[in-house]
């Protein structure tokens, strides 16, 4: 059915006014699918369309639209239907969206609100972003201690309907502190007449609301939970993180490494590659390019300080392009590697040099075979661009040599940056590629040349 929902669908039945049979695809599609269906139209002929779905299907496929996509939309709609659809939104995603538009806009719906809901957007929209206060929502269910199974089932079926998250029922004293949880399934099984507070987890896996919030989706994926609770500093419970909100955050995470790795400044949006204007993508790239060329200038330099030796054996220079890449290599795989482990916290302070020795005797392996590979290439070769009184020998031993200690050295350099930022709480990501791949193509060019020099004597 999914795949029958197309653009030029709608747009034939929006162009026959043909609104019975969109709403009848509607029904049995995904929202996200009526989304990605809906992104070719115009704002206008968009809410056209939303207009005459169900409201909470209408709201449900506003939020998995773009975020352009989104304001592209509002401005088209009067005071009365964004009113409409802030009200049909999840708290927490009316938050988000709320943090999105301006000043003015904002002033205008929070006008328009219930006094319930515009204390809640105030209050979901105040945290920092990137917190764990940022991401929860306010839609939950709390519940005394002294509620029965039987009375907590009915507030499930009169309040339900209108909740996000019903995997936990949270248990709270009359100051609203959190005690603990109570899964559904433990309510189901329970008799009538048992109390929630018999029956109440009370060691719980909490977040506060100023935690990261990567740290807090962290703990939802570590301990398989399907909602996680946050509380502020006086442990009173103030909203729930759900498992898919978590799932978003990941992504976002990973995006963000993903770019901090390739040298991608700025800030990570929910926008697309696509949708990003080329102007956006040019300032989120252009100062770590331009720094790191001119860091690159001292490779230059290193080049250009060995210009005698290169001049006394040419065939230094062939092998060049090999030290550079290889160092990088290598530095680069040690790192993401180390990166990797660091985001999933499997790596403690205290395994710092088990990971060093660990690393060391890796990168003496591959400088082993790197070496042997090396030396064969440059012994079996023709010798022009040696000199008459060196031996391939000779030379195949300095290259060899060179190489391999550029291997251990980009390995051990390619572990050490990131656990060096972790240590001092700078973000691990920032230090690899191409950071790291600059740095070792500078170090594996003086290894290169020194130890080239020693050897041959040059």
């Amino acid at each position: 059915m999914d795949t029958t929902f197309t653009p030029s669908l709608v747009h034939e039945l929006i162009e026959t006014e043909n609104y019975i049979e969109l709403v009848r695809l509607s029904n049995s599609i995904h929202p996200i699918t009526i989304a990605e269906a809906l992104i070719e139209l115009e704002p206008e002929d968009i809410w056209k369309v939303l207009t005459h779905l169900p409201p909470s299907t209408r709201a449900e496929v506003f939020v998995e639209m773009e975020e352009q996509d989104q304001l592209d939309i509002l401005e088209t709609l009067s005071a009365r239907e964004l009113t409409q659809l802030f009200n049909q939104m999840s708290p927490d995603d009316r938050a988000d969206l709320f943090n999105k538009l301006d000043e003015a806009t904002q002033n205008e719906v929070l006008r328009s609100l219930a006094q319930a809901e515009r204390e809640d957007i105030r209050r979901l929209s105040s945290y920092e972003e990137g917190t764990a206060g940022s991401i929860m929502t306010s839609d939950y269910i709390c519940l005394a201690p002294e509620t029965t199974a039987g009375e907590t089932i009915h507030r499930l079926r009169t309040q339900g309907p209108k909740r996000k998250s019903l995997y936990y029922i949270y248990v709270v004293d009359k100051e609203r502190r959190l005690l603990g949880f109570v899964s559904l399934r433990d309510v189901i099984l329970a008799p009538q007449y048992k109390k929630l507070g018999d029956m109440t987890h009370r060691d719980i896996i909490v977040a506060h609301v100023q935690d990261d919030q990567e740290d807090s989706v962290q703990k939802i994926a570590k301990y398989d939970l399907m909602a996680i609770p946050v509380v502020n500093e006086q442990e009173i419970l103030v909203g729930v993180i759900t498992s898919d909100d978590a799932i978003d955050v990941m992504q976002q995470e990973n995006t963000e490494d993903i770019e901090k790795l390739m040298a991608i400044s700025g800030s990570h949006s929910d926008t697309s590659y696509l949708n990003t204007p080329i102007w956006e993508h040019f300032k989120r790239r252009v100062p770590w390019i331009v720094a790191l060329s001119f860091v690159g200038l001292l490779a230059g330099i290193v080049v250009e300080t060995f210009e005698d030796a290169l001049t006394a054996v040419s065939l230094l220079a062939v092998y060049m392009p090999m030290v550079a890449d290889t160092g990088g290599n290598t530095g680069s795989q040690s790192a993401s590697l180390i990166i990797r482990s660091l985001a999933l916290q499997q790596l403690k302070s205290r395994n710092i040099l088990r990971v060093l020795l660990k690393e060391l005797s890796i990168s003496l392996l591959l400088s082993a075979v790197i070496g042997i590979l090396v030396y064969s290439s440059v012994v079996l070769r023709s010798p022009t661009g040696v000199p008459d009184h060196m031996s391939l020998n000779a030379l195949g031993m300095a290259i060899a040599l060179a190489l391999s200690v550029q291997v251990v050295s980009a390995t051990l350099i390619g572990a050490i940056l990131p656990l060096t930022a972790n240590a001092l709480k700078f973000d691990p990501a920032v230090v690899a590629s191409p950071a790291l791949t600059t740095t070792v193509d500078i170090t594996g060019l003086l290894i290169y040349f020194f130890t080239a020099k020693t050897i041959l004597g040059l």
